[in-house]
């Protein structure tokens, strides 16, 4: 009793049937992708404040004899680099750019618009500021370099901290990316479209055929009685009549 009533809890799925029904949705699957996707697209222009990104990049070496550079300051220099990044987003630097540009901002609320990067294996910095002002973004990178230099000759006694590239003026928005934002909406829109037709599939378990009959029920049928469009609809309206009695 127990087998035969696992059987009748399991659920069969054909695969052929679940493609060939979601090629007969493929429309309605598309269609809901292309709105969420249009609906992302219009969201982000309209909500979302684009943030421009402006890059400056530094060289820190560390020389343990002024008169002469040698290999092994070079290494020193390269390993040091992570030091580097470190200092750079110190509390001393990060309050002195505010107070030197004014700015209405705490230490974490600059850390979060700043990224320092070290290249591997070189002595070069990379300071990227994101804002909503591309000339504020500019200003910032350069005023965090300028004071970083200094504190990090002050700390790790550097004999050079130079200037590789001067912060630019971005021209084009970091963020957000409006045409990313589209398609990852547009393929979770497909994805939403093709959860509720399958469930919606799985969860429907009415006998539509005669091949349901045998694969449901285990009976033949002897044959099938075949309804006109006006029989189904004439009995469509004795339903309704009957409803509102």
């Amino acid at each position: 009793m127990e087998q035969n009533q696992q059987r009748d809890d399991e659920i069969e799925i054909d695969l052929w049937e679940i493609f060939s029904l979601l090629i007969s949705k493929l429309g309605i699957i598309i269609l809901s992708g292309l709105i969420l996707a249009l609906v992302a697209i219009v969201g982000t222009k309209l909500f979302i404040t684009p943030q421009y990104q402006s890059i400056t990049k530094m060289y820190v070496l560390t020389k343990q004899n002024n008169d002469t550079l040698t290999n092994s300051d070079l290494q020193t220099s390269t390993l040091l680099t992570k030091d580097y990044a470190e200092l750079i987003k110190s509390r001393t630097v990060t309050e002195a750019v505010i107070a030197k540009l004014g700015l209405d901002m705490s230490h974490e609320d600059l850390i979060d618009k700043m990224t320092v990067e070290t290249t591997t294996d070189t002595r070069i910095v990379t300071i990227k500021i994101v804002d909503e002002d591309p000339y504020m973004a500019r200003d910032i990178a350069n005023a965090i370099r300028d004071i970083a230099a200094e504190h990090i000759q002050n700390v790790m006694n550097s004999e050079a901290v130079n200037v590789v590239d001067e912060a630019n003026i971005p021209d084009k928005k970091f963020s957000p990316s409006t045409m990313k934002n589209g398609m990852i909406a547009g393929l979770l829109g497909c994805f939403l479209a093709v959860a509720i037709i399958l469930i919606a599939h799985i969860s429907n378990d009415t006998i539509k055929t005669s091949e349901d009959v045998e694969r449901y029920l285990g009976l033949s049928t002897l044959g099938t009685i075949p309804l006109n469009k006006n029989d189904v609809k004439s009995k469509k309206k004795k339903i309704k009549n009957y409803k509102r009695r």
